[in-house]
């Protein structure tokens, strides 16, 4: 039972470093606010994604679970980033795209916090965080996992 327990937890902590980053490095971008501007206009939670780069946890999140129809946008600028439509259940506790809605809305870092590479996606704006892609998608859609934190987003129901 300790095993089992013991590859869970491995498990469970795989997944979360691999949908977080700490890098919190931004560029300058015309949307772009001060880590202070920002903190009068997010959530706490929203801030802790978006600014410090942070993620949440996996399966005890807002959308990982939304199987509405509608779009998610921008927590920060409303700006539609992904739709229903691209969603897919990727089992990993995080909501998960094939694409987004508009490419040119979002843009891929590198991100090699924790000791590995990753590709950051970022909303191009603003420079700020919303979550990771990964090559593990639905072959059949194009192979990309667009893993993002439900706190960067605001879904509208369609």
């Amino acid at each position: 039972m300790r095993k089992i327990a013991g590859a869970l937890l491995i498990m469970l902590s795989i997944a979360v470093v691999s949908c977080q980053t700490s890098n919190g490095q931004q560029t300058k971008r015309p949307a772009a606010k001060t880590a202070a501007e920002w903190k009068k206009i997010l959530t706490p939670n929203q801030y802790q994604i978006m600014v410090e780069s942070g993620t949440e946890t996996p399966f005890q999140n807002a959308y990982h679970d939304n199987h509405q129809k509608g779009v998610y946008v921008s927590a920060a600028t409303g700006d539609v980033l992904f739709s229903s439509a691209d969603k897919f259940d990727s089992g990993t506790g995080w909501p998960s795209f094939v694409k987004p809605v508009d490419p040119k809305k979002v843009e891929i870092i590198v991100d090699d916090s924790y000791g590995m590479q990753r590709q950051e996606v970022i909303e191009r704006s603003t420079g700020l965080h919303l979550g990771h892609v990964f090559d593990d998608g639905p072959k059949s859609r194009g192979g990309k996992r667009y893993c993002m934190n439900s706190g960067a987003l605001k879904f509208i129901k369609q």
